[in-house]
């Protein structure tokens, strides 16, 4: 079966041919996925505040913390201070505003300072399941399914012996969905809804396995397998979606004409809405026509953290 590597977006870098882990700056996961809630809060707070630069005793005092303690949290959570975090923002937004025709002396007043920061990739191997696999709903297939942390949250986590099959997200004191646009679900919901993708597979419940992979991969920067069921065409989506560099976002009109559908705008986002593999697929990164966040499965609030989290890292 074919193998094929695609980037995405975690801080893991390269030292002497070998992939290594911030786990010198970054906390443990389980502790990064319990200050979720709170750092998607600061992520936005700052997102929006940026251009003004507050201090961080302004920030923290936004979040209801102390300076020393925000620093702290932010910092072992995102693996940079929240001023690196600032900086990298204006620095992506300098970015932007130059290919826009801007000056740098525009670039620059309207950014202020920027900073380092820079997303090195993480490579995921990535295998395509067989028509027939897919066609049967899994059906034959033994799937795991276990509850693990990730840095948004509590991850729900579906795993063949190929790799992983889907990855949702918990949120267990989530409001109830209001009209079109989804807050996040317990986990009731979020198991049944993955395993509601893959009807006729045997799937049993393994916590602890879902452990062991999310530490390999997010704290250890394993490349990660990926068993995909998914008709020809979605995968052929999926597979655009993982060519959208980390902090960029793409429309579905212009994904349809990166993956040779130009006039598939409408299927093109049925399939980015059937994504089973969030954050490794990025399906975040896709966008209504008018560049609104839209919506997201797994809550907006969480897609709005990692696209600002990813372009903070990618300057």
């Amino acid at each position: 079966m074919r193998r094929a590597a695609a980037r995405i977006g975690w801080p893991f870098g390269a030292q002497g041919g070998k992939t290594i882990c911030m786990t010198d700056l970054l906390a443990p996961l389980s502790e990064r996925a319990v200050a979720y809630d709170r750092m998607a809060k600061a992520l936005a707070h700052l997102g929006d505040t940026w251009r003004d630069w507050p201090d961080l005793p302004s920030v923290a005092a936004a979040m209801g913390l102390s300076p020393s303690h925000f620093q702290r949290e932010f910092t072992r959570w995102a693996g940079i201070s929240p001023r690196q975090f600032q900086a990298a923002i204006a620095h992506a937004e300098a970015g932007d505003l130059l290919r826009q025709g801007a000056s740098v002396l525009d670039a620059t007043y309207e950014t202020g300072l920027s900073g380092p920061g820079r997303l090195h990739d993480l490579f995921i191997a990535h295998e395509g399941l067989t028509p027939g696999e897919a066609k049967a709903g899994g059906e034959g297939a033994g799937l795991t399914l276990g509850r693990a942390p990730t840095p948004f949250g509590e991850g729900a986590w579906l795993i063949s012996p190929r790799g992983l099959v889907a990855l949702g997200f918990i949120d267990e004191n989530a409001p109830k969905r209001t009209g079109f646009e989804h807050q996040g679900v317990d986990e009731q919901t979020a198991f049944a809804d993955l395993a509601a993708r893959y009807p006729n597979a045997d799937i049993r419940r393994d916590d602890a396995a879902a452990r062991d992979l999310a530490r390999r991969v997010f704290e250890k920067g394993e490349p990660l397998p990926v068993a995909l069921y998914g008709t020809p065409f979605r995968r052929q989506i999926w597979r655009a979606l993982l060519d959208i560099p980390p902090g960029a976002t793409r429309t579905y009109g212009e994904l349809a004409a990166t993956a040779g559908c130009p006039r598939a705008a409408r299927a093109v986002g049925a399939a980015v809405g059937a994504n089973p593999i969030s954050w490794f697929i990025p399906c975040h990164r896709a966008l209504a026509a008018d560049g609104r966040l839209h919506n997201y499965h797994w809550g907006v609030a969480r897609k709005r953290a990692m696209l600002t989290f990813e372009r903070a890292h990618a300057a």
